[in-house]
């Protein structure tokens, strides 16, 4: 075994959290987690598992998370249910979500003909796994585009600086999961040409 996979090994196995409530500074950089995911001092076992779970039954749509893009054009009208973390749609904080150290997990209602506008995500993929109805999704980067039709249970990974679009083709309300690949992603940058680029939050 290397050095680093021994210190790594050791590091594992210590206490992540000091006397103080604060991480262990043994533990290296790599294998740094957020406070937030880890076991609080005096916290049962129970009590931390059930802060890990975010139940449909307390989550509730959040048609305002992109309103600013819904009053430009109801086509734009989509709803974001938050499970880890907040996602890229500029909501700058959920308390009712589990925390959010590595990506951001939500699902989206896209309503029958309503569309999720061109846009980018120059720091991380973007994934789209479709539940419910069908989707066609318009992906562009210099000058060359691509496009294909995802129907339930298909999944499209949408690397960084490539722009995508999601436009609910079918007859009925489109549900899809939604998971970026930060902890906060940066806000998403609309194509030069488009209205919504001029549009303030």
């Amino acid at each position: 075994m290397d050095a680093h996979s021994k210190k790594v090994l050791e590091a594992a196995n210590q206490p992540h959290f000091n006397e103080n409530g604060l991480l262990n500074p043994q533990i290296p950089p790599e294998m740094a987690i957020q406070a937030s995911m880890l076991q609080k001092n005096g916290q049962s076992f129970e009590d931390w598992m059930e802060s890990r779970v975010a139940r449909k039954s307390t989550r509730r749509y959040d048609w305002d998370a992109l309103k600013f893009q819904a009053d430009f054009d109801p086509k734009y009208r989509r709803a974001q249910m938050r499970y880890v973390g907040t996602g890229g749609t500029g909501v700058d904080k959920d308390g009712n979500t589990v925390p959010s150290a590595h990506f951001t997990f939500s699902t989206m209602v896209i309503p029958a003909g309503g569309i999720g506008p061109s846009h980018i995500h120059y720091d991380v993929e973007e994934i789209f796994f479709v539940l419910r109805g069908a989707m066609k999704v318009v992906c562009e980067k210099d000058g060359q585009r691509w496009e294909a039709t995802l129907g339930e249970r298909d999944l499209i990974s949408v690397p960084p600086g490539v722009y995508r679009e999601e436009q609910n083709i079918g007859d009925e309300d489109a549900l899809m999961c939604v998971m970026l690949g930060a902890p906060k992603p940066i806000t998403p940058v609309y194509p030069p040409d488009s209205p919504l680029a001029k549009i303030k939050r």
